[in-house]
């Protein structure tokens, strides 16, 4: 399961890297650089991976903070550029949606980036809110309104799919800290106690 969505974030990283060499955002020197790094990491989990008596041992950190850094930046310039902080004013409140999707343009892996005739193109977030029972509901929040498909610029298009996977990017990282931090607050002892009270 976490094979497949690292092989997803990677496929899509690697998409997203090649626009950006594309329309001449990235040197295609530091996209092979990036790509060298990201062979060794593999390299290094399947090690792990093939010695299991050793996972308790090993605990090797990636730091990913320059790539982080660099994505949050790029997000702020799209969501400017795109007009976002006419929907959502306040920039780290984008981070606050539980999820983020594309109308009018696929994003999956057969209909990447296709433009669907006839829709209307929009950035979606979506959060859940109470209902008139207190139970949670799905709301779908319009972020930024592009216009029907036909008439949609191919460069905007291509920096309405950026801002999306890039926000999602920002979001598995958030994701990630918090289950390091819930891990770290059960990692309290080795023992198995005898009683749970």
């Amino acid at each position: 399961m976490a094979t497949s969505s690292l092989d997803k974030l990677k496929a899509l990283t690697s998409r997203l890297e090649d626009k950006l060499v594309e329309k001449g955002k990235v040197n295609p020197s530091t996209v092979a650089s990036l790509e060298q790094e990201n062979s060794s990491v593999d390299i290094t989990v399947e090690k792990v991976v093939e010695n299991t008596d050793t996972i308790p041992k090993v605990k090797k950190e990636i730091n990913c903070d320059n790539v982080r850094e660099d994505n949050i930046v790029r997000v702020k310039q799209l969501y400017e550029k795109l007009k976002i902080f006419e929907k959502s004013p306040d920039f780290e409140n984008i981070f606050m949606y539980k999820a983020m999707n594309l109308s009018g343009i696929g994003l999956k892996e057969d209909d990447f980036g296709e433009v669907r005739d006839g829709k209307y193109i929009q950035i979606i977030a979506i959060t859940y809110e109470p209902d008139k029972n207190g139970k949670k509901k799905a709301k779908n929040i319009s972020l930024g309104y592009f216009g029907k498909a036909e008439t949609l610029d191919e460069v905007l298009k291509n920096e309405i799919i950026e801002f999306v996977l890039r926000w999602r990017y920002e979001k598995a990282f958030q994701n990630v800290e918090h289950y390091k931090d819930l891990i770290a607050r059960v990692e309290v002892s080795d023992e198995i106690p005898d009683t749970l009270f």
